[in-house]
């Protein structure tokens, strides 16, 4: 094994809970006075009376941007662009993760401080010191890695449960990786995003991860479909934001990422989510690690309780030279299709995929 230190990271403040967008001004106040606040018109509208009434009693002062709808390299220098000229002194983004990680990447080229304020839980971005980078036509074109995490990211669940469930869910499938991934990076001695072993810490929290959607999961679906929050609604909140977030970085990813990247190549999975994909993609690792009967079979029962792909069909995609190239592109990328106790080929990721489709098809 290497001989590197153990590193784990985090955003500075986590607040989570009903509400919360009413206590937003307390928490940025001591970041700065003068807030450039980055959304869509949703994730902005969601978060506007809040941010106004929290905001005036902290006298500071805001400006909203429009998102333009692709974290390319072109949107994070308008953004810094605005921020610098206007004299902000705090970005803030309200929204998904496109909106997100394009504020997360214009306040570290500008080292200003970055709030996060999601309106919807369907991946780990908010807690993230990444960002995913796409061109301006919506083609992905890499991860930045931007070496700080955000100062502050506030989770108000009334504005999740409001959200389309499509999202939560989603956010379930990328979190429910987070742990078989870290289990089997931490045994292969994987370095983690920040560049170190990775933690008993972040092992603990990864695997509180899917121990919280597998108990809560189905209750956290139904408080969504009803708009209303409940206990199993923050937990799988937290799990899908936080223990997500800090599991995969401070931990580590595999197959079950890797090869969600690679069904780029499938013209059907485009319409799909990235945590839809993952969930799918975590099938086909579990079945290439010859995974127990009983853990097979738990995630397979998870991910039909909730809605997420369990088949090819799910997500758009059926066995033929597209699947062959997905797999192809998966084994031959390197980096975390190297965190496997065993060499990675893309006839076994084929096989693999091949494999799951069957047994959901059998468990439909």
């Amino acid at each position: 094994m290497e001989n590197r230190p153990y590193i784990f990271i985090s955003p500075s403040k986590y607040v989570q809970g009903a509400g919360a967008i009413g206590e937003l001004g307390a928490h940025v106040a001591p970041l700065g006075d003068r807030v450039l606040v980055l959304g869509g018109k949703s994730g902005l509208a969601a978060t506007r009376a809040g941010r106004a009434e929290s905001f005036a009693k902290h006298n500071l002062t805001e400006r909203e941007e429009p998102f333009g709808g692709e974290s390319s390299e072109r949107e994070i220098a308008r953004v810094a662009d605005i921020a610098k000229s206007g004299g902000f002194n705090v970005l803030m983004a309200c929204g998904g993760g496109k909106a997100i990680d394009t504020t997360k990447a214009a306040a570290a080229q500008l080292g200003l401080p970055c709030a996060v304020v999601p309106t919807v839980a369907s991946n780990d971005s908010p807690c993230s010191s990444l960002s995913v980078i796409y061109g301006d036509d919506g083609t992905f074109d890499r991860l930045l890695l931007l070496g700080r995490n955000p100062d502050l990211v506030l989770v108000d669940t009334a504005i999740i449960a409001a959200a389309p469930v499509r999202q939560l869910v989603s956010g379930m499938g990328d979190a429910l990786a987070t742990w078989f991934e870290a289990e089997v990076g931490y045994g292969v001695g994987a370095i983690n995003v920040p560049g170190g072993l990775i933690t008993q810490s972040a092992m603990a929290l990864a695997k509180l991860c899917a121990d919280t959607l597998f108990e809560f999961g189905v209750g956290a679906k139904i408080a969504c479909e009803n708009n209303i929050v409940t206990p199993a609604l923050e937990r799988v909140v937290e799990a899908n934001t936080l223990l997500s977030g800090i599991g995969f970085e401070s931990g580590s990813v595999s197959i079950a990422h890797a090869l969600s990247s690679g069904l780029a190549a499938v013209p059907g999975a485009h319409e799909h989510t990235h945590g839809e994909l993952v969930a799918f993609c975590l099938l086909t690792q579990l079945i290439m690690q010859a995974a127990s009967h009983e853990t097979v079979t738990r995630v397979f029962g998870f991910c039909k309780s909730v809605g997420l792909p369990t088949t090819l069909a799910d997500i758009g995609a059926q066995p033929g030279e597209p699947l062959r190239r997905a797999a192809e592109v998966t084994a031959g990328g390197g980096g975390p299709s190297g965190n496997l106790p065993f060499p990675c080929s893309a006839r076994a990721i084929y096989d693999a995929m091949i494999s799951v489709d069957a047994v959901g098809r059998m468990m439909a």
